[in-house]
């Protein structure tokens, strides 16, 4: 099983096999992804990369981390799950239903 980590402070011109190309230098790449905006399309600035071994995530993470990359600075650490999302739409109307007779 490999390593996920996140890299924060991508270019917004950034793409996944630049992504990719960035962190082969360290091992090998499972998969690269770049976060989008779901409306717009645009990055936004964040990834996610995953690395075939613990060993080779942990020298991604020392070698990259705080280096600069299309004139940002990245953050690159190891991605921690994703919180469960609570809540949900509600609707919004409250009182406003209510009859007015």
């Amino acid at each position: 099983m490999g390593s996920k980590l996140y890299v924060g402070g991508l270019p917004y011109s950034a793409t996944q096999d630049e992504l990719t190309d960035l962190f082969a230098a360290h091992g090998s790449v499972q998969s690269a992804n770049i976060i989008s905006d779901k409306f717009t399309g645009q990055s936004r600035g964040f990834g996610f990369v995953e690395m075939s071994s613990q060993e080779e995530a942990t020298a991604a993470i020392e070698a990259l981390n705080s280096t600069e990359f299309g004139g940002r600075t990245l953050t690159v650490n190891e991605a921690r799950p994703q919180a469960p999302r609570t809540g949900g739409g509600g609707g919004g109307f409250g009182d406003k239903r209510r009859s007015r007779f």
